[in-house]
C-alpha cells in the first residue's frame, strides 16, 4: 500500500572556467550551480579569486553555509509546528466522532510515555510513540457508527471489517511528513506476541516496541471503560487478564512496567473511564 517515491534525475551542473592568464597572478574562477529544491537549498557560488586573498574567499562561503542551515533549522521548526498542529486537529477529529475515544486515547498517550520512558525509549521513539498513542484510533473514523455503536456482538463480517481500523490509520498518516514511522506502531498496535493478531500476524520482536506499547495499554483501558455492548471490568479482573495473557497476547515487560503505573492511578483510571473500582461483571 506504501506509496512509490519518484526521485528527479540527477543534472550536472554545468561549468566556465576563464583560460589561465599567466600574466596575472589568480586562479580561474568557477561557479557551479547546487541542486535546489525550491527556495530550500540557493545556489552556492565556490570562488578561488586572487592567490594573496583566499581567506576572504572561504569567509563569504562560510557565511553562505550558515544561511543556508538557518534556513534549513527554521524549515525543521516549521515542519514540527505543522505536524503538532495535524496531530491536535487528527485528535479533535476523534473527540467529534467519538468524545470517549478522545479521551481514552489522551490517557493512552501519557500512560504509553511513562512505559516508553521506563523502557529506555530514545527521544525520537517516544516522539513517535506519542503520535500513535495518541491517533492509534484514528483509522475508526472509516468505520461505520453502526457498527462502532452497536448494543450487541458483532457478526464475522462486522468484525472484519472492524478489525481494518488499523490499515485504514496508516493509510491516512503514512501519507504525512513526519509521521510515517508513528503509522507504522498504529499499523501494527492490534498484533500479538504469539502472532496470532492483525493484520499481519507478527510475532514477537517482530512488533515494533512502540506497537507493543500501545497494544498492552489500549486493552487494559478497553477492558475497565463501559462501552454501548457492556460494561467495564473491575480493576482486579482487568489487572488479572493483562498478566494472564502476557507472553502471549502483551508484551512481558510492557505489562510489568504497565502494572504498577495503572495501580497508582486507579481511580483517575476509573473516574475517565465512566466506572468504578467496585464495578462488578
Amino acid at each position: 500500500m506504501a506509496g512509490s517515491m519518484s526521485i528527479a534525475p540527477w543534472r550536472d551542473a554545468e561549468s566556465e572556467c576563464d583560460l589561465l592568464d599567466p600574466e596575472q597572478n589568480y586562479m580561474p574562477t568557477i561557479n557551479k550551480s547546487l541542486l535546489s529544491v525550491s527556495q530550500l537549498c540557493p545556489p552556492v557560488e565556490v570562488g578561488w579569486g586572487a592567490l594573496a586573498s583566499p581567506a576572504s574567499h572561504l569567509k563569504n562561503f562560510s557565511y553562505q553555509l550558515s544561511g543556508v542551515s538557518l534556513q534549513v533549522k527554521q524549515i525543521e521548526e516549521q515542519l514540527t509546528s505543522l505536524r503538532t498542529s495535524l496531530v491536535c486537529a487528527f485528535n479533535q477529529l476523534l473527540d467529534l466522532k467519538d468524545l470517549n475515544t478522545g479521551v481514552h486515547s489522551t490517557r493512552l498517550a501519557e500512560w504509553a510515555l511513562h512505559v516508553g520512558g521506563e523502557l529506555g525509549l530514545s527521544e525520537s521513539d517516544q516522539s513517535d510513540l506519542e503520535v500513535a498513542a495518541l491517533l492509534h484510533d484514528i483509522g475508526k473514523v472509516g468505520i461505520p457508527d453502526a457498527i462502532l455503536n452497536k448494543p450487541g456482538k458483532l457478526s464475522n463480517e462486522e468484525y472484519e471489517l472492524m478489525k481494518k481500523h488499523p490499515e485504514f490509520g496508516w493509510a491516512v498518516l503514512h501519507q504525512v511528513p513526519g509521521m510515517e514511522r508513528a503509522s507504522l506502531l498504529i499499523l501494527h498496535h492490534h498484533e500479538r506476541i504469539d502472532g496470532k493478531g492483525y493484520p499481519a500476524g507478527l510475532r514477537g520482536e517482530e512488533i515494533p516496541i512502540g506497537s507493543r506499547i500501545v497494544c498492552a495499554i489500549d486493552a487494559f483501558d478497553a477492558m475497565v471503560s463501559n462501552r454501548p455492548y457492556r460494561k467495564g471490568l473491575p480493576f482486579e479482573e482487568a489487572i488479572r487478564r493483562l498478566a494472564s495473557d502476557s507472553g502471549t497476547q502483551f508484551d512481558a515487560s510492557v505489562a510489568k512496567h504497565f502494572i504498577p503505573l495503572a495501580r497508582a492511578e486507579i481511580s483517575a483510571v476509573f473516574a475517565a473511564a465512566g466506572t468504578s473500582v467496585s464495578t462488578v461483571l
